[in-house]
């Protein structure tokens, strides 16, 4: 199995992945700018691409998005975590360029939906199936109980359905904010 960590750092989520990263550190394989595509990969290689708070950084999230979907196998799957963007901590970083919420993944996809709320998705030419869109609300930077209670509660509430997810994003993503989303895609087979 064939899997890719994009954005991984100085330090992989699994060992046996393909590191790619724009520096090089101790667990980066690849050193690139991902903003240019992937040319190192090619065409139906890999089975899984794991992100975790890397596509915020991208100028160009569509681009990149078709370019994964060129190098994805049929039925290879891509998950990971990107910033909500709502998250108050979202905007200190000079270098997102990439705003972030519910929808974003829906726009990727033409064949299956996920949720009522319709968005354009002429403008691309891939289609993942959404396996799972998750917000997520603890920050795991912040080690308080209470609080961390009161998140977990009001992230089951609301990621129990779709619709709870839906409600969330029209009413409440204001009052309540969330960290990140958790997102899992598949390319058709």
């Amino acid at each position: 199995m064939k899997k890719v960590e994009l954005g991984c750092g100085p330090k992989k989520i699994d060992f046996n992945s393909i590191g790619v990263d724009v520096q090089k550190f101790d667990g980066v394989d690849i050193v690139a700018d991902l903003d240019l595509g992937m040319p190192f990969f090619e065409d139906n290689s890999i089975d899984e691409i794991y992100s975790s708070h890397f596509l915020e950084h991208l100028k160009d999230l569509s681009s990149f998005m078709k370019e994964a979907y060129r190098v994805l196998k049929p039925g290879g799957i891509f998950k990971g975590k990107v910033p909500h963007y709502a998250n108050p901590y979202f905007y200190s970083d000079p270098t997102h360029h990439q705003f972030l919420g519910l929808y974003t993944f829906s726009y990727f996809e033409k064949s299956t939906k996920m949720f009522k709320r319709g968005v354009p998705n002429f403008y691309n030419e891939v289609d993942f199936e959404i396996l799972k869109i998750k917000l997520v609300f603890k920050s795991f930077s912040i080690k308080n109980k209470f609080r961390t209670f009161i998140k977990n509660r009001i992230e089951r509430f609301f990621n129990k359905t779709s619709y709870r997810q839906e409600l969330y994003e029209e009413i409440f993503v204001w009052i309540i904010t969330p960290y990140e989303i958790y997102f899992e895609l598949k390319k058709h087979e």
